[in-house]
């Protein structure tokens, strides 16, 4: 099952988009869905999700894969510093939708991506999200809005896959420290790409998936 997050693709709902309520509505588009556990894969935004539907219902969520995620922010300045950056961001973004695009695949994480045979198409595609629902995700689900998850990540027992690209420093840095805090976490540095590695490297990517998916061992 893939799941648009709000504000994504064709989802937009009433509510706002804060990463309690939406773990919540995918909780319960499972339940509806009948299915009382599955595995999680998310990448960046979608991988901080991952790590919170992770840790918050552990029962229903026995295999964690975290591609260039993040716990959040570990204190209230970060966090206040990050909202007003995001906000900015959210309302370049209303402003002016293609230039947005061209000055977030410009970052340094996303220059290998750029080099990417298919990245004209990808980053096409990505223009065709809406922008105000775009902006108004940044700002209710941006990593300054979402609760700090380091301490739980502390405690918790169930296997997670990290995946980040051995071009991206500042997520291996954060993933390194993810590692060392939580037991069962194990981290994949992917070689030769960068933030976007299931894109960069999509063999491999699948690779690393189907192996901590279907191995009995780390179920232990």
């Amino acid at each position: 099952m893939a799941i648009d997050l709000p504000g994504h693709g064709k989802t937009q709902e009433t509510w706002e988009y804060s990463l309690p309520n939406t773990a919540e509505a995918i909780v319960e588009l499972l339940t509806q869905a009948q299915i009382d556990q599955a595995n999680l894969v998310g990448y960046s935004m979608g991988g901080r999700l991952a790590l919170y539907l992770a840790l918050t219902y552990p029962d229903r969520f026995p295999k964690v894969v975290i591609e260039s995620g993040s716990p959040g922010l570990k204190t209230a300045r970060e966090r206040s510093q990050r909202i007003q950056h995001d906000h900015e961001l959210a309302n370049r973004l209303e402003a002016d939708f293609q230039q947005f695009l061209r000055d977030w695949y410009n970052m340094p994480l996303f220059r290998s991506f750029a080099a990417h045979p298919n990245f004209v198409q990808i980053v096409q595609e990505r223009a065709k999200n809406n922008p105000l629902e775009l902006a108004r995700s940044l700002r209710e689900m941006g990593t300054g809005m979402q609760p700090s998850l380091w301490k739980t990540l502390e405690s918790h027992r169930q296997p997670i896959l990290l995946i980040v690209g051995e071009c991206d420093r500042k997520f291996i840095e954060i993933n390194q420290e993810m590692a060392a805090l939580c037991p069962t976490a194990e981290l994949v540095i992917v070689s030769d790409c960068g933030h976007n590695v299931h894109f960069e490297k999509p063999e491999e990517f699948v690779d690393r998936l189907q192996h901590f998916l279907l191995d009995s061992q780390s179920n232990l």
